[in-house]
């Protein structure tokens, strides 16, 4: 029997503040943002950056961390992927290993990092392995081969932690995945009236990937062979009406899977076109994740903060990490995020319980 829709989620996100910024290294020069979050297997937590230098040439790092308080020190320590593979360099400026997502995959015993390679063809959605989380092999370009599916720029992946069902119903390894309008990858804001035309459904969406699980089982390399992929959510015309991304990996609640996307909207139409990126929450059915059961009415988080309104681009607050905080709480996350494109931003996010798993205090007692 399909789950059942969620018709409220009440959530508290409390912006804990900046935690990363450039620090004047040449490989910071245009930025420090978006970055994936993991634990080590020592429960350590670490950050992937993307650091951005001169000339929009992006690279992975890693940034380890000591807790402090409720809260964590942060030091970098080198990088996980700087750009170096065919599909990840071109001749002009602009290139490289850009916005990871990290999910460790319990059933293939490994960490898996998506990331968006910059190269001769534009932006294509790539994959690495890492036994620990601070030494990566690159794996390959996803393969989207089957009739019918999108073959071109793509952004924004993320596999989620265990295996589902596709919609096919074959056993798989799910990940979300954000085909490109070639418009929009060409120039984002002329394109903007264009979009506006189109029907939502038409607009850039968030759509979820399957990739078998006994082949990847067999042999690590099938991971980059996509078998499905279906539309699971678009724009619409209450927020996020220009365009639909993942943010980060899902995690498992009682009611689904829960993760952080992000949406786009035009502000100051009037006068010149500006865009706006804020964040919102989706719950997907644990079994069929195509099935989605909630979706956030209104953002959870904005960019208010001058940190988030002012960067390399404004008007953007960008989540890539969710971090589960046990030590807070069964439901209490912190998530990692980017500024304005330019600096890293950490908040905390409280789901309460639906009102059914809730006791009341005696009988908890």
């Amino acid at each position: 029997m399909p789950a059942q829709l969620i018709e409220k989620l009440d959530v508290r996100v409390t912006r804990l503040g900046m935690i990363l910024e450039p620090d004047g290294d040449p490989s910071e020069l245009e930025g420090t943002l978006n970055p994936a979050a993991a634990r080590s297997r020592e429960n350590e937590l670490l950050l992937y950056p993307r650091d951005v230098a001169r000339g929009n040439i992006s690279r992975i790092g890693i940034v380890r961390s000591s807790q402090s308080g409720e809260g964590y020190a942060f030091r970098r320590a080198g990088f996980a992927l700087q750009p170096q593979a065919p599909y990840e360099i071109r001749t002009h400026p602009g290139y490289g290993c850009e916005d990871p997502r990290v999910t460790f995959i319990p059933i293939l015993d490994r960490y898996v990092m998506t990331y968006t390679a910059f190269g001769p063809n534009g932006p294509r959605v790539a994959v690495a392995i890492s036994d620990d989380g601070l030494t990566w092999q690159r794996i390959g370009l996803m393969r989207f081969k089957k009739p019918g599916m999108h073959v071109g720029d793509d952004k924004d992946a993320a596999f989620f932690p265990e295996p589902v069902l596709s919609p096919s119903g074959v056993k798989s390894l799910a990940f979300y995945h954000r085909p490109m309008l070639h418009l929009s990858a060409v120039d984002g804001r002329a394109a903007i009236p264009m979009i506006e035309r189109m029907p939502f459904h038409d607009r850039e969406s968030i759509r979820l990937g399957y990739v078998g699980l006994e082949p990847v089982l067999r042999k690590i390399e099938a991971i980059l062979d996509v078998r499905e992929s279906e539309l699971v959510m678009a724009p619409d015309a209450q927020w996020g009406s220009l365009k639909l991304g993942a943010g980060t990996p899902p995690v498992r609640i009682d009611e689904g899977w829960m993760s952080l996307f992000h949406a786009v909207d035009v502000i100051d139409e009037e006068t010149k076109p500006k865009l706006k990126y804020s964040a919102g929450i989706v719950i997907h059915d644990l079994q069929r994740p195509n099935r989605i059961l909630y979706r956030s009415p209104h953002p959870v988080l904005e960019p208010e903060e001058r940190s988030e309104v002012r960067g390399m681009v404004d008007n953007v607050v960008f989540p890539t990490g969710l971090d589960p905080r046990p030590d807070l709480g069964a439901r209490v996350f912190d998530f990692y995020y980017g500024m304005a494109d330019y600096s890293i931003g950490s908040a905390r996010l409280t789901v309460e319980e639906p009102e059914e798993l809730r006791q009341p205090a005696e009988s908890a007692a």
